[in-house]
């Protein structure tokens, strides 16, 4: 069974910082593109930062500057988050797009999601 795992969230002060991991697992030929996604209380979820296969990185407008996204091999990945602001309150969930062997379709897997909340 694939699966994405986060951890690494909590509760931080305002200017504080944070590391996210995701660990993807299970039988995975191959990995696409994966990236971090937030969701705050009502409002709709939005993509925080993507790293492709070749590690060109992408970010959100609101967060360039603070986080940083990585990976360490091929099912690892990262996201440092710095001078964190109480906007960044949300539940951050993992993505990737991954494949279970080099015949079958691309298919998106998401993680359950960890909460980061920062207060001021």
């Amino acid at each position: 069974q694939v699966q994405l795992v986060e951890s690494g969230g909590g509760l931080v002060q305002a200017g504080g910082s944070l590391r996210l991991s995701c660990v993807a697992s299970g039988s995975i030929a191959s990995i696409n593109t994966m990236g971090w996604y937030r969701q705050a209380p009502g409002k709709q979820r939005e993509l925080v930062a993507t790293i492709t296969s070749g590690g060109s990185t992408q970010y959100v407008d609101s967060v360039k500057g603070r986080f940083t996204i990585s990976k360490d091999n091929a099912k690892n990945m990262y996201l440092q988050m710095n001078s964190l602001k109480p906007e960044d309150t949300a539940v951050y969930y993992c993505h990737a797009v991954m494949r279970r062997s080099l015949h079958s379709i691309w298919l998106d897997y998401w993680g359950q999601g960890t909460q980061v909340t920062v207060s001021s």
